[in-house]
């Protein structure tokens, strides 16, 4: 028979046991996240995006195509948004507002190579205070002007950040006893060039190889794991064998790289020295989809792709052709239009096509939401953890389908209203244009210059003067922009005319 002492001692030793045991129980229900963005990432080169859409559109550059099973995985298990939008698109606004909820103006990231401040929150510090291990490899591009910049002493909630650099797009990264490094070298200083760059040094693989070591560090306890590949953005190299396996296809231009410039505004003026070419930009985007591939076996095989959260995105596009213009920064969809995935079997519907406008300042109070976390921070993105809900149905949802997207600069611009079917776009420079983009997708056709379009512009352009007021668009301050808003609101009268 046990004695008193011997008594409180058994139940002080299972009351920790059921503590434990308590404990244990509520680190596997919180969900991990990793986070995959790549870098000026056309969505058509995506086999689940072309699936949704009519043929021309589809084979934009003919019937070429780089396959992308593992990408189209995630898409098939998961919910994946058909009209997401980067909220700037280039690459320091669109990240800013990804990483806090919060539109450029308040980061104040509004052009690349802004320094993001301090104060700003991020979802991993939000996340790290909640108790998850955290951690970033790859471009970050919110730090300044450092090239590359490895390990910027602000980390923004993101603990390990060994192997995040603040800038350029390194072909070929290496780990030495000083830490990670760019692998080609030119005259002693780092250079974009390919070099010897092979499977585990090229920067695709190098990094999601980062990835899968923190996982498997970390995967006894929640975490979360942003990497940003900084393919498929210029240049255009990519190692064997994705170097060699497109080359002998044929690619035809985009229907729009040949148009009438009369037809087309100030802001999406075609580059006259845009060069055209597919083969390389499919080889890294094939890299990158096997490597995909790689992480999601990982987390598999460590039994964890259950619990955890995975997105699947870019922070902005790239024209490759399209209105004879590559990269990015204007209103075009092939600039502005982004792919975004997301898989979580608990709550996320698995093979749902959300529709709904949506940009990537909605983000972080969504992904907040799916991971039970609560904050007293205000965003100013939208939770559209329903419309993902697989207990839901996404066609019964009350949701405003417009988002809103912006040019570059505090100074006047272009600034958008998009819906799933309709984008209007003010600027200091043109018309207001208003493009339906079930009708006319090639976005030829301003809709305002007739009169059955003018409602609809209407309550875009009354939606467009409430964002300018509610978030403090410093492109308020330029009188051509708001009048053109305030004609479109007015329903009347041709632009012309006025």
């Amino acid at each position: 028979m046990l004695g008193p002492l011997s008594t409180l001692i058994l139940l002080l030793a299972l009351a920790w046991m059921h503590d434990q045991s308590q404990a244990n129980e509520n680190e596997i229900s919180r969900p991990n996240l990793i986070v995959i963005m790549t870098d000026e990432h056309n969505f058509r080169t995506l086999g689940c995006y072309r699936k949704t859409m009519e043929k021309r559109q589809a084979y934009m550059w003919g019937p070429s195509v780089v396959d992308t099973p593992q990408i189209d995985r995630l898409a098939e298990l998961g919910s994946m948004c058909t009209s997401f939008y980067a909220t700037t698109p280039v690459c320091s606004p669109s990240r800013a507002s990804f990483v806090s909820g919060l539109y450029p103006q308040a980061t104040p990231v509004v052009s690349n190579n802004i320094s993001m401040s301090n104060g700003i929150v991020t979802f991993a510090e939000i996340l790290r205070q909640n108790g998850y291990r955290t951690g970033y490899a790859g471009k970050w591009h919110l730090d300044g002007d450092g090239k590359p910049q490895w390990q910027p002493k602000r980390k923004f909630g993101f603990s390990d950040n060994r192997f995040m650099f603040n800038r350029g797009h390194w072909k070929n990264l290496e780990l030495t006893e000083e830490g990670p490094r760019v692998g080609t070298r030119k005259k002693g200083q780092p250079s974009y060039g390919l070099g010897q760059a092979n499977e585990r040094t090229f920067t695709t693989d190098f990094l999601i190889n980062r990835t899968i070591d923190f996982i498997s560090e970390n995967y006894d306890k929640p975490f979360c794991y942003m990497v940003s590949i900084p393919d498929p953005h210029g240049p255009d190299t990519v190692r064997a064998p994705y170097d060699t396996m497109y080359e002998d296809q044929e690619f035809e231009k985009p229907t729009t790289f040949e148009v009438d410039e009369r037809t087309i505004p100030n802001w999406g003026r075609p580059d006259k020295k845009s060069k055209f070419g597919q083969a390389k930009y499919y080889g890294m985007v094939k890299c990158i989809d096997d490597n995909v591939g790689r992480l999601i076996d990982h987390l598999e095989d460590k039994n964890l792709l259950q619990n955890t959260i995975v997105i699947f995105t870019s922070d902005h596009g790239d024209l490759r052709g399209e209105h004879h213009r590559q990269n990015k920064g204007v209103a075009w969809e092939g600039s502005a239009r982004v792919p975004f995935i997301i898989y979580h079997p608990p709550k996320v519907a698995a093979g749902r096509v959300v529709k709904q406008a949506l940009t990537s300042v909605d983000v972080t109070p969504t992904i907040l939401d799916l991971m039970n976390v609560s904050t007293d921070r205000t965003f100013h993105g939208r939770n559209f953890a329903d419309l993902i809900d697989k207990d839901q149905t996404a066609g019964n949802k009350k949701w405003q389908d417009v988002a809103f997207v912006r040019s570059t600069g505090d100074k006047a611009g272009w600034l958008m209203a998009v819906s799933d079917r309709f984008k209007l776009i003010v600027s200091f420079s043109d018309q207001p244009f208003l493009y339906d983009l079930k009708r006319d997708p090639d976005e030829l056709i301003n809709g305002l210059d007739s009169p059955s379009y003018r409602e609809k512009g209407m309550q875009l352009g009354l939606e467009m003067q409430k964002y300018v007021e509610d978030f403090q668009d410093p492109f308020s301050q330029n009188s051509k922009m708001m009048d053109d808003i305030q004609w479109l609101i007015s329903g009347k009268g041709i632009y012309s005319e006025r």
